[in-house]
């Protein structure tokens, strides 16, 4: 099978692909860099099993020409470009609007001109300011107003997932829509707000952690394998087609208790720091309280659990970026 990933030098993307390789496929990427690194494909450019089945493009989605050529080479496409990270989205509002909307746009109307089955993977975001957990999938949108420039990401995404949903009902185009929970793992970095990895660094460098707001709000987190593990699945799953499904963990904590457990798990002599939002963001930044998926409708179509506790997530990043750092010496 051939493969295309769009942000395939990206986090998730970059795992992604080294499990389509290790599978036999045949992988193309195309990243422009702003969030991804060519760190993440070195290996598979280097590595004699790889190389010639790994094809990196370093450029936009917008090359037109470009996105024609690897989707009619390729059989399925997921497409991950996306403006990623609370810090990167609220430093670029425009260009993350931009690259969301008109980028799912270009990739939907080549894949439709190809017939070509297309993952879309949409974010948690969208359901916005909900307080009930566990959030499903058919739950009402609740958005706060548009001065509030965290929703510009959340109302993307959904605007992503409605033209993805128009191209299957209207052209018949196979499309998958996927709700992304705050996945992580080695390779993520905290350069754009993703709050493991930045808590990671600072309790190894023995610095304060950061916790933003009074740390009461909860997230789950899903290890990037088990986030792998399922979007390929859903792809090879008929089923799947024209469906919008959350890809999470289940096991909910408030951020102010991950900051704990992750000074104690590296043993460093960290404090936590509570920092006003409007001292770490912009003052019109609103954030969501909680976000818990409900993972019975991925459950029913593949059989998706999260194989990954939170206490070996969180032993996978420390253990990555303690070997990074060693590296680096």
């Amino acid at each position: 099978m051939r493969v295309l990933i769009t942000g395939g030098a990206g986090f998730i993307g970059s795992h992604l692909a080294h499990a389509h390789l290790k599978r036999g496929d045949e992988v193309y990427i195309i990243d422009d860099l702003s969030t991804g690194s060519i760190d993440n494909i070195k290996e598979f450019q280097e590595n004699p099993k790889f190389s010639n089945r790994f094809f990196a493009h370093i450029d936009t989605i917008f090359n037109n020409n470009l996105l024609l050529e690897l989707a009619g080479t390729c059989d399925v496409i997921f497409h991950l470009a996306a403006a990623v990270g609370v810090r990167y989205i609220l430093n670029n509002p425009l260009e993350s609007i931009r690259t969301n909307i008109q980028g799912t746009e270009a990739v939907l109307n080549i894949c439709s001109k190809f017939k070509k089955k297309v993952l879309i993977t949409s974010s948690s975001e969208v359901y916005g300011k909900h307080l009930h957990a566990p959030l499903v999938e058919t739950d009402n949108i609740i958005y706060g107003p548009s001065i509030k420039s965290r929703w510009s990401y959340a109302a993307s995404k959904l605007m992503d997932e409605f033209t993805a949903l128009a191209y299957y009902r209207t052209k018949g185009l196979k499309t998958i829509v996927t709700r992304l929970f705050n996945t992580v793992g080695p390779k993520q970095t905290g350069a754009y707000g993703m709050v493991i990895p930045r808590f990671v660094n600072q309790a190894l460098n023995n610095e304060p952690l950061t916790v933003y707001g009074d740390g009461k709000q909860t997230r789950t987190f899903t290890y990037v394998k088990d986030v792998v593990w399922a979007l390929m699945n859903l792809m090879g799953n008929e089923n799947a087609v024209g469906e919008v499904f959350n890809v999470g963990g289940t096991e909910e904590i408030m951020i102010l208790e991950l900051a704990q457990k992750i000074i104690d798990k590296t043993n460093s002599k960290s404090q936590i720091n509570l920092i006003p939002y409007e001292e770490a963001f912009e003052k019109d930044f609103e954030d969501m309280q909680r976000r818990v998926p409900s993972i019975e409708k991925i459950k029913k179509i593949i059989n998706f659990e999260p194989k990954t506790s939170l206490d070996k997530i969180i032993d996978e990043v420390i253990s990555s970026s303690r070997k990074k750092r060693r590296d680096e010496v």
